[in-house]
């Protein structure tokens, strides 16, 4: 049998946005020179990979296109194909595949049982109660004061949280989940949470068996506007490291939390194996856990993954055969910071067919990431979503690293374009 080493192997990377463009620059890197495929990717990611058009809600299409083009392994991206059940359709194919099972997606697709897992693992979170009707959760509301956090259950793209301040805040948007449906069959249930104050940390380790390979601690940013003011995003930016998490303070929460959640999954039959990404609230009387997701965080991916050190091919590959070392991931000491430029009416419905310029005079020594662009019938590149590039950039100390993500984020224009100007600001 050949050594994988030996030979160029052919990667899929599954998803079509920022943290797929972040995956595939990495695996691009690496010493092996992998033959990359991304479905659907977008048209930046075009100029780094060969892009294949697929359904990524259907496991039959994504693992069909994995053996058509002898895929040595697949690295799922987005909550989607993880919670449809892509993981599994491509382990019983015999591929290879970074993410979990649906059964050990349900951490990142139902806030409900992510919170009945937390709590008999003994992990620290915030007092909640799962409500499917408006006056039981109005009881909730009441109970725990303001503020009060109103979560759909299910996947809402990043939008799905309204962290009310006042009592008729909090009911409207328990109203607007249970009765409206805003967020689809996603707000069906909802979790009544009490509020929390404090700084957020992601945390992201690559899980497999008892063996947990953590990232740096990263932090995004929510909110569409500066002071974190306005509705939720999917991310408008992220930095990595932060300087108030130590190491060891991360192998601590790593301990506190991954591994019993790990060690909980497996007792109830459903082994994790894939990514693991807990975001934390730091709050006076300590860390409590806000949510799970069951793969690389957009937009924390972006200021991670130029950090790497380790091969990106031999590690996710690795990883998507179920081999993870256990220690933290080897990165640079040079932080990072991205920046996420967005369109207009983003979080809303945002426009899309604006002309982008700029990239090329941007691009001299940041990375840019693509995630909603794509080309108009003149072959012009477009917003083609609501998030459209991340700008990242490394420098020797965090203050660097946001100057000169900042400097190249200036140089790219288009009508409308939405961009945070506090982000590693304060931290």
């Amino acid at each position: 049998m050949c050594d994988h080493a030996q030979v160029q192997q052919t990667v899929l990377v599954v998803g079509g946005g920022g943290r797929e463009h972040a995956l595939v620059r990495a695996l691009a890197r690496a010493e092996g020179n992998p033959n990359i495929y991304c479905a659907p990717g977008n048209a930046g990611i075009a100029q780094d990979a060969q892009v294949r058009p697929v359904d990524v809600n259907d496991p039959r299409a994504v693992t069909a296109l994995a053996r058509e083009i002898a895929a040595d392994f697949v690295i799922l991206g987005p909550e989607a194909p993880l919670v449809t059940g892509a993981g599994d359709a491509l382990r019983v194919a015999g591929i290879p595949v970074l993410g979990p099972s649906k059964a050990a997606a349900r951490l990142e697709g139902s806030k409900a049982f992510a919170k009945e897992i937390m709590v008999a693992a003994g992990v620290p979170t915030a007092r909640s109660v799962t409500v499917t009707d408006v006056a039981t959760g109005v009881a909730a509301i009441d109970a725990f004061g303001v503020p009060v956090a109103i979560k759909a259950d299910g996947l809402a793209a990043g939008k799905g949280v309204v962290v009310a301040q006042t009592r008729d805040e909090a009911v409207t948007a328990l109203t607007d989940a249970l009765e409206r449906r805003v967020f689809g069959e996603a707000g069906a249930i909802v979790v009544v949470e009490e509020g929390m104050t404090g700084p957020e940390v992601s945390l992201l380790a690559i899980c497999a068996g008892e063996h947990i390979a953590r990232f740096p601690a990263a932090r995004d940013y929510k909110p569409i506007g500066d002071g974190n003011v306005g509705p939720n995003t999917g991310g408008m930016g992220s930095v990595s490291p932060i300087p108030d998490l130590s190491d060891a303070e991360a192998d601590r929460l790593i301990d506190l939390v991954h591994r019993p959640v790990v060690a909980e999954m497996a007792r109830r039959g459903i082994p994790f194996s894939g990514v693991l990404y807990a975001g934390l609230m730091m709050t006076a009387a300590g860390p409590r856990v806000l949510e799970f997701n069951v793969r690389f965080g957009d937009p924390e991916t972006q200021a991670l993954l130029p950090r790497l050190a380790d091969d990106a091919l031999e590690f996710l590959g690795n990883a998507a055969r179920g081999r993870v070392p256990d220690r933290p991931v080897a990165v640079h000491a040079d932080p990072c910071v991205a920046i996420v430029l967005a369109a207009a009416g983003y979080p809303g419905t945002p426009r899309q067919g604006d002309v982008i310029s700029g990239l090329a005079a941007a691009a001299l020594g940041a990375e840019i990431y693509h995630a909603g662009t794509r080309r108009n019938d003149a072959g012009q590149l477009v917003t083609g979503g609501g998030r459209v590039l991340a700008v990242a950039h490394r420098g020797t100390t965090v203050a660097e690293a946001r100057a000169r993500a900042y400097a190249a984020a200036e140089l790219i224009t288009w009508e409308g374009m939405q961009m945070r100007r506090d982000i590693a600001l304060g931290l």
